[in-house]
């Protein structure tokens, strides 16, 4: 077994190694979430953290890490006799994000619980992690059903696997510790909630601190063993300083005053809910805990709030993570009162739980969203000659359903038709593989004939492999929704320029709740370029729209031929997710030669491909040319107008679509 490299040599970090040891204290807390460019030893430090916590008894042979101490009465194995167990060490649990269920959950065996009547179970990941840590690498990119049954059983406690009436429930108590790369996709508002701490880390900036992280780095690559035996004494201080808060932990008070201001910050900053202030009150008590004491201080309060906040008040994917935290120290303040149960009333100042952003560091209040770049007295400056300034977007708005024709078999989401995993039952197969959807129906109609056969003598049905019948779903899948975008001077009215990024925006809001891939091709001047290739990080895209200068011609061909290359190359990449294009302009082509007749061929690529598309009219006044339906049926796809792009509105947009789709 490889060797884990120390805790305790980590390099900076201290948020993140703080938030571990706190969950380590106390699971309660709910876990970590930690946030971070990649190279940032997210991944060592939470694999480095299992090597620090104490053994665990367990019953010899328990397959579910059964307490001997109390033995979970309900467990498959058992049932166990009180008694005396093995100690083994904590075990560190990683989840792939390609998992399937069955492998989360655990699996029953179908056929042999229809023929022999055996509940025969073979334990998952959440089993393998009872009473140590899951670690769930890149947890923004997991399926959401996924996460949804691993938060569910990290709030429980315990596992649920039902299968066409045959169920298992089994303990499930673990530190749940997920890492994600925000420039690949956020995760929702509801799932961020469920994870008690988060953490932003990156990378120093200070190059004797880089320098330490390079050396420590060879020293263990060369080394592992000699490597860790250097950090032993420093690792084995940890370990008994976990096990000594634990025992006091429970001695911890939590008086009114803490509570008073604990209540005081949640209702400040504005977060839903009452699970801020449980997880804010659990992790300070850890934190006092951790800190040798049995009372509360306002250090400990303002600390948890640093850990407990910041993604609570993230509403939206385009609301930057953050806490601001003047405001949070005169909130402190204020609240700190002179109670008796108090017992540092004046602990809210900046001295109290460090968390300060580090140098050339912006502040991290939640209300500071993406800008264009800006020069001096706060004016955008331009990107080039004959450009127009970047403009602000007009406020979003509730967009139509636009969706992809046909049945698909892409990653689920909630866009368009597709055959899934989940969903509503259609039909029934023989199982390819194993069975993991049982049609009971179909199975029993299958087996039904045979049964004289087979010799049948009593009231149970003889059922066989062959019988076996699974069931075909039909749910919603995620598309892949590349934008192709006009920014010519003819776009260039600042007015029209801001109801189009509105309307743009509003799409990629709707692709986020959607579960949808996004990419950003925008052309001007004399060129198209891939703004954004396709990624799940929707707020990327909005930040690269809300930049997005204008002037110059219209290159509508080369714009089509370029969002043409980009689907050809994420085909290759992820066959399955069906394409949606959406082509914002006011259809005039004026860039190269023979712009018209060239853009009509590109056009013309996508339908001979069957690719669904949508053309956003942008033109505007009293005369209008209808360039944009003359590209919608090249295209073989629909147009529409910006009002007609309203959920509100009358034009049913998704029946034209469809309809434009079946009659190309």
């Amino acid at each position: 077994m490889t060797t884990p490299f120390p805790f305790t040599a980590v390099v900076g970090q201290d948020d993140l190694r703080l938030a571990l040891l706190l969950n380590a204290v106390s699971p309660a807390v709910g876990g970590v979430l930690v946030r971070g460019e990649k190279g940032t030893a997210k991944s060592t430090a939470v694999r480095a953290l299992s090597a620090l916590l104490p053994e665990v008894a367990v019953v010899p042979g328990c397959r579910f890490s059964c307490a001997p101490a109390s033995p979970d009465p309900a467990c498959p194995d058992g049932p166990h006799e009180p008694g005396n167990g093995t100690a083994r060490p904590s075990r560190m649990v990683e989840l792939p994000v390609g998992a399937s269920e069955d492998r989360l959950v655990g699996a029953l065996d179908i056929e042999r619980a229809l023929a022999e009547g055996v509940k025969a179970f073979e334990p998952g990941l959440l089993a393998d992690a009872h009473r140590g840590i899951l670690y769930v690498d890149e947890v923004n990119l997991l399926h959401d059903h996924l996460v949804d049954l691993l938060l569910d059983a990290a709030a429980m406690g315990a596992s649920y696997v039902e299968r066409e009436g045959v169920s298992v429930r089994h303990a499930a108590r673990f530190l749940l510790v997920g890492t994600m790369n925000p420039e690949e996709g956020e995760l929702r508002p509801q799932l961020l909630d469920r994870f008690g701490l988060t953490v932003e880390v990156a990378a120093s900036r200070e190059p004797d601190q880089r320098v330490e992280v390079v050396r420590r780095r060879l020293a263990y690559d060369d080394d592992p063993a000699g490597f860790a035996a250097r950090w032993a004494d420093e690792e084995a201080a940890v370990r008994q300083r976990i096990v000594a808060a634990r025992e006091l932990l429970p001695q911890v008070r939590l008086g009114d005053g803490a509570l008073r201001q604990i209540a005081a910050t949640c209702a400040a900053f504005e977060v839903d809910g009452m699970r801020a202030d449980i997880v804010m009150a659990r992790t300070a008590t850890a934190l006092a805990a951790w800190a040798g004491r049995t009372d509360v201080l306002a250090e400990d309060v303002r600390q948890a709030a640093l850990l407990a906040l910041p993604h609570r008040r993230r509403r939206n994917p385009f609301d930057a993570p953050g806490l601001d935290e003047d405001k949070l120290d005169q909130t402190l303040e204020e609240f700190s009162g002179s109670e008796d149960d108090d017992p540092d009333p004046d602990g809210g100042g900046p001295g109290g739980g460090g968390g300060q952003p580090a140098p050339d560091q912006g502040p991290q209040g939640g209300d500071t969203g993406a800008r264009p770049e800006e020069g001096e007295g706060g004016q955008p400056q331009p990107s080039g000659a004959g450009e127009q300034s970047a403009v602000r977007a007009a406020e979003p708005f509730r967009t139509k359903v636009l969706s992809v024709p046909g049945i698909g078999e892409g990653a689920a989401g909630r866009r368009s038709r597709a055959r899934t995993e989940h969903g509503r039952t259609t039909g029934a197969r023989r199982p390819r593989g194993a069975l993991t959807k049982l049609h009971l129906a179909a199975t029993v109609q299958a087996a039904a004939p045979h049964q004289r056969a087979r010799g049948r003598s009593g009231p149970g049905l003889v059922v066989r492999r062959d019988d076996l019948r699974q069931a075909t779903r039909e749910g919603r899948e995620g598309n892949l929704v590349l934008f192709v975008v006009d920014a010519s001077g003819s776009m260039a009215a600042r007015q029209r320029m801001s109801a189009v990024k509105g309307a743009v925006l509003s799409l990629l809001l709707d692709a986020y709740q959607r579960r949808d891939k996004v990419g950003l091709v925008t052309f001007r001047g004399a060129a198209a370029e891939v703004a954004l290739p396709p990624t799940s990080s929707v707020d990327a895209a909005a930040a690269r729209l809300e930049s997005l200068p204008t002037g110059g011609r219209t290159p509508l061909a080369a714009g089509l031929l370029r969002a043409h290359e980009v689907l050809r190359v994420e085909r290759l990449r992820d066959p399955a997710r069906r394409p949606l294009v959406v082509v914002v302009t006011d259809g005039r082509a004026t860039g190269g030669p023979e712009p018209v007749a060239l853009a009509g061929r590109a056009a013309r690529l996508f339908a001979a491909e069957g690719v669904a598309s949508v053309v956003v009219d942008c033109e505007s006044g009293p005369v209008r040319l209808g360039l944009a339906g003359q590209l919608a049926g090249e295209l073989g796809g629909t147009a529409v107008t910006l009002d007609e792009l309203r959920a509100d509105s009358i034009a049913g947009l998704v029946r034209d679509v469809t309809s434009t789709r079946r009659a190309a």
